[in-house]
């Protein structure tokens, strides 16, 4: 008897290695991946101008750092004592508008450098439901909490996001996946909800069968939606996918979208990053001694991935060993 209907998934035929390097835009959910990635120790840069949610945002975030333009500092407005920017994260505020341009500025910088860097960007796509401002017409990034007046609510057709999605896939020069965050977003509404993820998924077909060569999808949101489907792989709020879930879809991520020598390799990458993490008993031990050495040994094979962190400790471990 079958209790559950996972997924059936295609191995990459060009799969990723631990030498390509990674961008992951969009929604929390991409921020989700880039953590599980980033601890496996992937090369992994992780939204840089801060989480976004509609495809109209993540284009023009792209668009920002491709051109490195930053904006004036007229454009700000003033939050509880800080200046912010409808098109950028709160995280990229000052608390003058000069230090808000320089955040802003290094933020670009990092993403025109991961854009052109990226031998494949991940997009995770939020909503499709939009906040324009009612004087300029324009769509923000973030609302930052100003009155519900000053903005007008707006869905997006099929048309627009793909618009949107054409636009960002000519602003990559590497590999895309595109994905749809099973994040609820609930403050929407669960039918609004609803008619969002299915434009946002429609959308993402039609430019995937557009540019079949490089542009691909991943079911994120079918995996919790249709696979996972119960409410104990969500968190408190009902809303954001729990820790396990998470973990199971990168994992399902990984098992396509990597190589079976690359997969080999993640395991040994995690059982070093397990055991530097590991808390002795007696970290004056002649066996944690040993224990730190087999670890810098293990690490030395593993050349070709970043671990200078992990070296790093297991060498000051040895030192206060002594």
């Amino acid at each position: 008897m079958k209790f559950r209907t996972e997924i059936e998934l295609k191995a990459w035929s060009t799969p990723l290695e631990y030498s390509h390097k990674i961008l992951c835009l969009g929604s929390c959910f991409a921020t989700n991946i880039a953590e599980e990635l980033s601890r496996r120790k992937f090369r992994v840069t992780s939204s840089p101008t801060g989480i976004l949610f509609n495809p109209a945002s993540i284009a023009l975030a792209m668009q920002l750092m491709s051109e490195g333009d930053v904006p004036d500092v007229k454009e700000f407005i003033e939050v509880d004592g800080r200046y912010l920017h409808y098109n950028y994260h709160s995280s990229l505020g000052g608390d003058t508008p000069q230090g808000a341009v320089s955040r802003i500025y290094e933020a670009l910088q990092s993403g025109r450098r991961a854009l052109h860097e990226a031998d494949i960007t991940i997009v995770t796509l939020g909503t499709a439901w939009v906040y324009r401002l009612c004087d300029s017409g324009a769509v923000v990034a973030n609302c930052h909490k100003q009155p519900q007046s000053n903005f007008r609510r707006e869905l997006l057709t099929v048309e627009e996001c793909v618009e949107y999605l054409e636009r960002i896939v000519t602003l990559t020069s590497g590999r895309v996946l595109f994905t749809v965050s099973p994040v609820r977003h609930v403050g929407e509404g669960l039918e609004d909800n609803s008619l969002s993820k299915a434009i946002l998924r429609v959308a993402v077909d039609i430019v995937c069968r557009n540019h079949a060569d490089r542009v691909s999808y991943f079911p994120s949101y079918e995996m919790l939606m249709d696979d996972l489907r119960d409410y104990r792989f969500y968190g408190e709020d009902l809303v954001h996918p729990s820790r396990q879930a998470v973990e199971y879809i990168v994992e399902k991520f990984c098992s396509v979208a990597l190589s079976a020598r690359c997969r080999n390799l993640m395991s040994k990458v995690e059982d070093i990053v397990r055991a530097v993490n590991h808390r002795p008993n007696n970290p004056h031990s002649e066996a944690y001694r040993r224990f730190c050495e087999a670890q810098l040994k293990a690490i030395a094979e593993l050349d070709e991935v970043d671990l200078s962190k992990e070296r790093e400790a297991m060498e000051y471990m040895l030192q206060i060993n002594l």
